[in-house]
C-alpha cells in the first residue's frame, strides 16, 4: 500500500512539474520571440517541439516511477525510433525543413519585413519577407511577384539582409 501512495505522490509531483516547466518554456519562448521580433506563427512551430519534448521526458519518468522493466521499455523506444527513422528518411525535406524553421527562429537574423537577397546564381530573389512558416518563407520580391521558398534552401542559400524591418530598436 506503501508503494501505491509513493508512486501517486511521485506521479502528483511530476504533473505539476510538467505544468510549470511548460509555462516556464512558454514564457521563455514568448519573451525571446517578442525581442526578436519573431511572428506569433513562427513561433507556434517552436512551441509544439518544446511541448512534444516536455511530454515525452515526462511520459518517460512516469513510467519509470510506476516500474516498467527498464529493458522492455528500451527495446519498445528503440522500435519506435527506428520505425520513425525510417518514415523521416522517405520524408526527409519535411524533416528538414522543420529543422532550418528552427534554426531561422533562434539564430538567423532574418525577420519578417526585413529586405533582403537570397544569394543563388540561377535566381534573383530580391524583396520583402512577408512570413517564415514551419516548411516555407514567403516573399514578395521587388518586380511584384510572390515566391515561396523552402525554409532548408534558405538556410542552404546566402541571405543578403539589404534593409532591416522598420520600428527596431
Amino acid at each position: 500500500m506503501a508503494k501505491i501512495q509513493t508512486e501517486l505522490l511521485l506521479t502528483i509531483i511530476l504533473i505539476v512539474g510538467t505544468i510549470l516547466v511548460i509555462a516556464l518554456v512558454k514564457g521563455g519562448i514568448k519573451r525571446f520571440g517578442r525581442l526578436a521580433s519573431i511572428d506569433v506563427n513562427s513561433r507556434k512551430v517552436v512551441f509544439y517541439i518544446s511541448y512534444l519534448l516536455i511530454y515525452l521526458i515526462s511520459i518517460t519518468v512516469l513510467l519509470i516511477v510506476w516500474g516498467v522493466n527498464l529493458e522492455d521499455f528500451a527495446v519498445f523506444i528503440a522500435s519506435v525510433l527506428a520505425v520513425l527513422g525510417v518514415g523521416f528518411f522517405a520524408q526527409w525535406s519535411i524533416l528538414s525543413n522543420i529543422t532550418a524553421s528552427i534554426i531561422l527562429f533562434f539564430s538567423h537574423p532574418l525577420r519578417l519585413g526585413d529586405r533582403i537577397r537570397i544569394l543563388d546564381k540561377d535566381f534573383d530573389w530580391t524583396g520583402m519577407v512577408e512570413d517564415i512558416s514551419a516548411f516555407y518563407l514567403f516573399m514578395k520580391t521587388d518586380d511584384g511577384r510572390k515566391v515561396t521558398i523552402p525554409t532548408n534552401l534558405v538556410i542552404q542559400k546566402g541571405i543578403e539582409i539589404l534593409e532591416k524591418q522598420t520600428g527596431e530598436d
